[in-house]
């Protein structure tokens, strides 16, 4: 069940909005020959991701992989035929049509990204009945409001972790203050183990930030698990897990969690969308021999 709202008011903010999210126009230009969504199947339930904004960006050993030396970083890009001198971000929030509520995961950069991927979709902001938060850091959260502050879901209920809730609300952030705050009478709290509704659970999947969560939906005896950004890279933080990200807030916390849910996904087969994934973001985990994992993309499975 959902926890009632507590310590809503206190003072502070979430992580600077402008750290993490590309502008409008740069997502666009990365995006115009890439598709908006795509929808999955899952029981009885319509699983869309949207791709809310793409950017290219340079030197990512300065991003993952920090605790390992250049040429190990090379030689593990060369196998898995990527270049070392820059990365394509994917920003991927998804929807959840359960028939009687549609629910986002995430609001991507800014609300304008968000709103035009919803409508590739089908959907219409007025739509969302919820609206569930990973995590406070700036490409989630942005499109919670637009420029003028106004709310870019105003039929939606706001859920989202107690303690990751806690945390932004003691510490003193631009983002948090102009996106969250404003809406904390009508957010609702979950701990680990809470379900937003029947089919829709949180898992705590703590280290990116002190209290980032994981859902787990399930529906008609499958399931399906949104990592969020447990792992921000399909090789250089998910198939080497203990490999330092540096948006990872607690490091180490951040790698036992990778390994956890890699090996929870690999040994079940659970199908798992991350939010930094290849776009459409679903794919599946396999073991390595040598004690890494191997991202294995959605080709037909859910659909």
């Amino acid at each position: 069940m959902l926890i009632s709202r507590r310590q809503a008011l206190l003072s502070g903010a979430a992580l600077p909005l402008a750290a993490a999210a590309p502008s409008l126009v740069q997502a666009q230009a990365a995006t115009a020959s890439l598709p908006t969504h795509r929808d999955f199947t899952l029981g009885d339930f319509r699983v869309t991701t949207l791709l809310s904004g793409s950017r290219r960006v340079e030197n990512p050993q300065g991003i993952f992989g920090m605790n390992v030396d250049a040429d190990t970083f090379a030689a593990v890009s060369a196998e898995n035929f990527i270049p070392t001198d820059a990365a394509q971000f994917f920003f991927t929030p998804t929807v959840l049509d359960t028939g009687s509520e549609v629910i986002l995961f995430d609001t991507g950069n800014d609300a304008a990204g968000i709103t035009a991927a919803l409508a590739g979709a089908g959907y219409t902001t007025d739509q969302i009945t919820h609206v569930v938060l990973t995590h406070m850091h700036g490409d989630h959260i942005g499109g919670l409001t637009d420029e003028s502050g106004a709310e870019t879901f105003a039929n939606a209920a706001y859920v989202t972790g107690q303690v990751e809730y806690d945390h932004w609300a003691g510490a003193e952030n631009e983002g948090f203050n102009a996106k969250v705050r404003p809406l904390a009478e009508k957010m609702s709290f979950l701990e680990d183990g809470d379900a937003v509704r029947g089919g829709v659970t949180a898992m705590a999947a703590f280290g990116h930030t002190p209290g980032h969560m994981g859902y787990m939906l399930e529906s008609g005896g499958s399931q399906l698990f949104l990592m969020a950004d447990t792992a921000n890279h399909y090789v250089w933080s998910l198939a080497y897990p203990d490999w330092e990200v540096r948006f990872d807030m607690d490091k180490q916390s951040a790698a036992a969690t990778r390994r956890r849910v890699m090996g929870m996904a690999a040994a079940d087969r659970i199908p798992l969308i991350g939010y930094h994934m290849p776009f459409p973001g679903l794919g599946f985990i396999d073991t390595r021999a040598d004690d890494t994992f191997h991202f294995v993309p959605h080709s037909y499975q859910l659909i």
